[in-house]
Formats: C-alpha cells, sequence, structure tokens
C-alpha cells in the first residue's frame, strides 16, 4: 500500500497490480490485498496486470471494481488467441456489469429475504 501512495504520489493516474506472477495464469493468488486496494483507492484506477489465465479470473476481478485488466499469455498461448481475446473481452464487461448491478452483499450467517420472516405458512384467503 505504501508504494501506491509514492506511486500516486509523483503522478501516477493509474496503478496495475499484479494478480499472480507474470506468465503463471494461476489467477488471483492474494484476493485480500486486491479487496483491500481497490477499498482504500476508490477513485484511482486500477488495472490488473499479470497473472491472469481464465476468462473466470478476468471476470472476477472486475466483478470486484477493478476498472480493467491487461493480458498476455492467456491469449497469445490459447489454441486459438482470436478466439480467445473476444472471449476475455466478454469476460470482462460480463463482470463490469456485475459489480454496477451492485450484487447482494454475502453474509455469514442465513439471511431470509422474504418480509415474511418468522412466519411458518403463508395463507391467502383470496386463493380459496
Amino acid at each position: 500500500m505504501i508504494a501506491c501512495h509514492r506511486l500516486l504520489d509523483v503522478g501516477c493516474g493509474a496503478l496495475m497490480p499484479w494478480v499472480a506472477l507474470i506468465g503463471t495464469g494461476l489467477g488471483s493468488v492474494h484476493e485480500y490485498a486486491l479487496h483491500v486496494l481497490r477499498e482504500r483507492l476508490p477513485d484511482i484506477p486500477l488495472l490488473v496486470d499479470a497473472g491472469l489465465g481464465l476468462l473466470s479470473h478476468a471476470a472476477m476481478v472486475m466483478e470486484w471494481g477493478f476498472d480493467g485488466v491487461l493480458l498476455n499469455t492467456a491469449v497469445s498461448r490459447s489454441g486459438d488467441p482470436v478466439m480467445m481475446a473476444e472471449e476475455f473481452a466478454l469476460a470482462v464487461n460480463t463482470g463490469r456489469l456485475a459489480y454496477e448491478v451492485e450484487p447482494v452483499v454475502p453474509h455469514h450467517n442465513a439471511q431470509a429475504s422474504m418480509p415474511q420472516v418468522g412466519q411458518l405458512f403463508w395463507y391467502y384467503p383470496d386463493y380459496e
């Protein structure tokens, strides 16, 4: 985090954190750190670089609120680079849309989604 602030202090307009080592295709190996970075720098463009290997990796970081991804190995070493690039574009757009619709906040306990909390049965006399 200190390095990020120093980069911003010297005029960087965006940051590019790695999700894993370059070329590994592992996806996010430090998920918590990426969440903290996004949370603490809400107004700074964050473009994820290095370590993405699957379409789901790209969609996931976009769902977390990142602004874009940089790709090379996942596309250039795939069996069909053109198709893989097209599919990554779809995954990135889908992930961004998922972020923008504000999905439900995860809870560790059960949370009723209906207003009839505490009622064992619903009774509708109009349907007799």
